[in-house]
């Protein structure tokens, strides 16, 4: 114990002379005036009945970061945003800020477990005919996790640990995630994210893969990819994709609207324009979207379209702090039209600083004429079909062509536009909403999500198989 103290010290110590105070105490109350100050939702979330309670939270935890050091720190300002229940609300490190050493020892105290690698593979090996159908060793890019029944449980939990990773954020015996098997469906107790964050996302468990939507799927066996750099974050291919199925069903899966996949999406959408004109029934899949931009699946509406499509509005919160880390920032990416567009939004802004301003007014998409084809189109969503994925979702729901399968979505459609900042300690990160929908006045979503017209159950592994059969029901 001595030996890792000393460690901190000297990872605390060189954070500071690279001339920034990570003093948590000070980062602590920077945060808790940031939010305050800046973040959207605040007065729905903080109000007469809960404030009392709110302060004695907030000054219990700040009592703990006058103490605490830089990792522990981490964890204090999480647990106070996760007060707000907004999951466009996050705390994170930016882990290019830190060599390879200080990430190591930044996060040496996670939760570890006593298997070793080669007890594992021995475990497996003698009681190969008594393992649990997923116990065994799983892989996704740079980890490769062994998954154990939990002795120390009196109900069936299973721990993922690491047996290889990144040898930085992640070290061999830290437990990646928990598992839960109720009524021979297996559940998702907790998943650690790269830097550690909590997470609960949907499991969808088969014999060789287990699918955790937006945080990977994990495939049975010994990984084969290459390690990466231990500071680089492994950021997964979400590029969208079209398959024609049979004569009269074709798949069209949009995996995220983040502006760098527009331009893919665009031409995916125009090199299948022959392909949607024959398709009766065109099966959307936005599970596990996690949102970007509305303007990503601009070119698909005219395919969904049936009757014009109301777009309720939005306001924005105009801090000074708010118009310089969410609306004046490079959008390299961006179209000249969107460029401009968004030029003319900061000075509507800086003209109303200190205001809740109604930037965005409500409009209606009305289109000459509607497709013949697809005839029906199912859209499949999930607890993680977040944020643009969602405003797509209220769009396509307009339509008379549009049936909706699957579980209710994330619910983080009522906040959003994001600013990203910097604490005095700069090796973190926030991120939070400036902009709300005024679809909250009639329709609040938030943590609640849009519910589908036809549920798919938990126990229903294939979707897509699913939806193909119900026309027949």
């Amino acid at each position: 114990m001595k030996y890792l103290a000393c460690f901190l010290c000297l990872f605390l110590s060189t954070l500071a002379s690279k001339a920034q105070n990570c003093n948590c105490d000070d980062n602590f109350r920077f945060i808790v005036e940031k939010i305050k100050k800046n973040y959207i939702g605040y007065p729905d979330k903080v109000n007469s009945s809960n404030q009392l309670q709110f302060k004695k939270f907030t000054d219990s935890l700040q009592l703990v970061a006058s103490s605490s050091n830089s990792y522990k720190c981490l964890g204090l300002i999480r647990e106070w945003l996760s007060f707000f229940k907004d999951k466009h609300i996050d705390f994170g490190m930016d882990f290019s800020k830190l060599s390879p050493d200080s990430v190591r020892v930044f996060f040496a105290n996670e939760e570890k477990t006593n298997w070793t690698e080669n007890a594992f593979k021995s475990y497996l090996k003698q009681n190969k005919e008594a393992l649990d159908g997923i116990e065994g060793i799983w892989n996704y890019g740079m980890y490769e996790i062994g998954i154990v029944k939990d002795e120390t449980k009196t109900v069936t939990e299973f721990i993922g640990f690491v047996i290889e990773a990144d040898s930085a954020r992640w070290m061999p015996q830290q437990i990646k995630f928990k598992i839960a098997r109720i009524n021979n469906q297996y559940k998702t107790i907790y998943f650690s994210g790269g830097d550690h964050s909590v997470n609960y996302p949907t499991l969808i468990a088969q014999k060789d893969l287990l699918d955790f939507g937006f945080f990977g799927k994990w495939k049975r066996g010994e990984k084969k990819t290459k390690a990466v750099s231990p500071t680089k974050t492994l950021v997964p291919d979400l590029s969208s994709s079209f398959k024609v199925l049979d004569e009269q069903t074709s798949l069209l899966t949009f995996a995220s609207f983040d502006i760098k996949y527009k331009h893919k999406i665009d031409s995916l959408i125009d090199s299948n324009k022959a392909n949607l004109a024959h398709t009766k029934h065109l099966i959307v899949d936005v599970r596990d979207n996690p949102g970007g931009t509305t303007s990503c699946f601009e070119k698909f509406i005219p395919y969904l379209y049936t009757n014009p499509i109301h777009i309720d509005g939005g306001v924005v919160l105009a801090t000074e702090d708010n118009i310089r880390d969410c609306y004046e920032k490079d959008y390299s990416l961006s179209s000249a039209a969107t460029k401009k567009k968004i030029q003319e939004n900061n000075k509507k802004l800086r003209a109303h600083l200190g205001e809740i301003y109604y930037l965005y007014k409500p409009e209606t998409i009305k289109l000459s004429k509607t497709l013949k084809n697809p005839e029906r189109i199912s859209i499949l969503i999930n607890g993680n079909t977040a944020s643009s994925g969602e405003y797509f979702i209220l769009r396509a729901e307009q339509s008379k062509k549009v049936t909706l399968f699957g579980q209710n979505t994330a619910g983080m459609v009522d906040y959003g536009e994001i600013a990203i900042t910097h604490p005095p300690c700069s090796i973190f990160t926030l991120i939070y909403p400036v902009a709300k929908s005024l679809h909250t006045i009639k329709r609040p979503l938030d943590n609640i999500g849009i519910a589908p017209n036809v549920r798919i159950p938990d126990s229903e592994k294939d979707w897509v198989s699913f939806v193909k059969n119900y026309k027949n029901n």
